[in-house]
């Protein structure tokens, strides 16, 4: 699709698709699909892109003010319709959530059409407790196909969610029951892996926590939050008013929905040249760059600006404060002037953290932190560091009982990023560096096919990347080098891997235990796990985008058979 800035990159057309729809005016919803298109003059659709931009660079600090707040807690477990005993032994959850369409208040004068699982974004929080059995009933009364995957959970392999790959979508009006053992304790959340690149940025995502049975430390306050990004042109504090666009026609503009498209070469086609450009020669602004601009409000829990609710504590307290990156950018978090820990990365926990203040966490797109901190006598918050005016529209006040609640302030800081590869105590429980049956390296990076950008790895887009085959007992090794300009939060299914080297230097921290891994550019990584659940899965970024513009392969066990049939065709990123 050609701009005035040159052509969109692939990952792009979703963006429009499934976010800018929602604040055009005028819009024309596409049933046979169920995803969202325009209708546009087409002698006047670039000017909606142009005024899309401006927006997206002018500062919307205004949603800082403080105001009422109607959030939806992600704190609030969802109620089980029944528990009982099987046969086992085992107390087992029976939950059912049902996947609808909303309208959606994400900050004051910008309201959303959300793809929800209850009702809410984030959905439903499902809790319970280590050992026990969860069954969750998944009913679908959107009109797409959906699924839920359990990201970061070692579910059995049927139950991972994986359309195409594990099951078959759920379909409009149809239900599907996942059943598994919660055994690993920790954070986690759980979303759509159905065309997920557009599920996923419409809000069909939920948190998932594993209480364990003997919690080590016991918290006063457990918050959960969980950070995403959404593209607005309504006007909402960006001082261009509600823009009516009714009457300007763009066109049929259906191919910009990613369902429609092809995403990686056909069996026939060879992978393009690492120095590709696009075949018009047109210049192209990367989808990154492009999504920094356009995503421009921020939410915690669904909400941005004066709806973000103040975390309430009392000085003395212990307080958890559990961070979900269900978005796609990386978002820099800083607790403003407290000292806090970090307890866990991806549900596992971190040998005896030390307390730091004034660094920056980290958080790639799927990944999840534990920070706890002890609160003190003044009240604080929590901003991002993205350098991006998106970020100065997510504040979290953290209220103290008994001060005047003041407004929070964005203070963007130049600070220090925590390396969390020197954090923590090294409890010498690194792998056997010397002893691994099977090696894989992975470089990624982004090239052109054609005059769309893709995502690669080894070269390569799905479905013809490399697989990585691997039999049940084997140590495996995998080397992730960042050769782009893109962050890559790698995700790997069903399984926990170890972080051994960063660039070549051993982890001296902490072992590092984790299911996502953010790679940066020019960054490599060293990574091992032990082939402990048999099955086929995914492994893919978690930038969505860039799994569906071809940055995915699978980790396939050559000793397994499933029972399901592969079907390339219904396999969503």
């Amino acid at each position: 699709m050609r701009t005035p800035f040159g052509r969109l990159p692939k990952g792009l057309h979703r963006i429009f698709t499934s976010r800018c729809y929602a604040d055009l005016g005028r819009v024309h919803r596409h049933t046979d699909e169920g995803t969202g298109g325009f209708e546009l003059n087409r002698r006047k659709w670039w000017i909606g892109l142009v005024l899309l931009l401006i927006v997206a660079l002018i500062p919307v600090g205004v949603y800082l003010f403080r105001g009422q707040s109607n959030v939806e807690a992600a704190d609030k477990p969802l109620e089980p319709d029944k528990t009982w005993t099987d046969n086992e032994g085992r107390t087992v959850k029976d939950f059912t959530v049902t996947a609808k369409q909303v309208k959606w208040q994400i900050a004051p004068n910008f309201q959303v059409d959300a793809l929800t699982y209850g009702g809410t974004v984030p959905g439903a929080k499902i809790q319970v407790t280590e050992g026990e059995r969860v069954r969750i009933k998944l009913v679908n009364q959107l009109n797409v196909p959906i699924s839920i995957h359990w990201h970061g959970y070692p579910v059995p392999n049927a139950m991972d969610g994986v359309t195409g790959v594990t099951q078959d979508p759920v379909a409009p009006g149809q239900s599907f029951t996942y059943d598994f053992v919660a055994k690993v304790p920790g954070t986690y959340f759980y979303h759509s892996h159905y065309n997920s690149a557009q599920q996923v940025d419409q809000g069909l995502y939920g948190v998932f926590v594993v209480l364990p049975k003997n919690e080590p430390v016991k918290y006063d306050r457990d918050y959960t939050l969980v950070l995403d990004e959404w593209m607005s042109m309504s006007g909402s504090g960006n001082g261009m008013g509600n823009m009516d666009m009714g009457n300007m026609n763009m066109g049929n503009m259906n191919g910009m929905d990613h369902s429609n498209m092809n995403m990686g070469p056909s069996s026939t086609e060879s992978a393009p040249a690492a120095n590709a450009t696009p075949s018009n020669n047109m210049p192209v602004m990367d989808h990154d760059q492009m999504m920094k601009m356009m995503y421009n409000v921020y939410t915690v829990n669904g909400k941005s600006g004066s709806l973000i609710q103040p975390l309430e504590v009392k000085e003395g307290e212990k307080v958890r404060l559990r961070f979900i990156n269900a978005g796609y950018m990386t978002h820099l978090v800083h607790l403003q002037g407290q000292t806090f820990q970090v307890a866990a990365t991806d549900g596992n926990p971190i040998a005896n953290p030390s307390p730091v203040q004034d660094k920056l966490l980290s958080i790639g797109a799927g990944e999840r932190y534990d920070v706890t901190f002890v609160a003190g006598a003044k009240d604080f918050a929590i901003d991002l560091h993205d350098q991006t005016n998106g970020a100065k529209t997510a504040v979290i006040p953290v209220h103290v009982a008994g001060n005047t609640t003041a407004q929070p302030v964005a203070d963007q800081a130049n600070l220090p990023v925590l390396d969390l590869t020197t954090y923590g105590q090294n409890t010498g429980g690194s792998v056997d560096e010397g002893r691994f049956d099977k090696s894989y390296t992975l470089h990624l990076n982004s090239t052109f096919q054609g005059n769309d950008q893709v995502y690669t790895i080894n070269g390569k887009t799905w479905p013809n990347t490399d697989l990585l085959e691997v039999r049940k007992g084997e140590r495996v090794k995998v080397t992730l080098i960042n050769d782009g300009k893109s962050d890559h939060p790698m995700h790997l299914h069903g399984h926990t891997f170890q972080v051994l080297r960063y660039n070549g230097k051993p982890v001296t921290g902490s072992p590092i235990n984790k299911d996502t891994l953010l790679v940066r550019p020019g960054e490599t990584y060293e990574i091992a796990f032990t082939a402990d659940n048999p099955g086929n899965w995914a492994f893919h970024c978690h930038d969505l985008h860039h799994a569906s513009a071809g940055m995915m392969t699978l980790l396939k066990y050559q000793d397994y058979q499933s029972n399901y049939r592969i079907d390339l065709s219904k396999v969503g990123e």
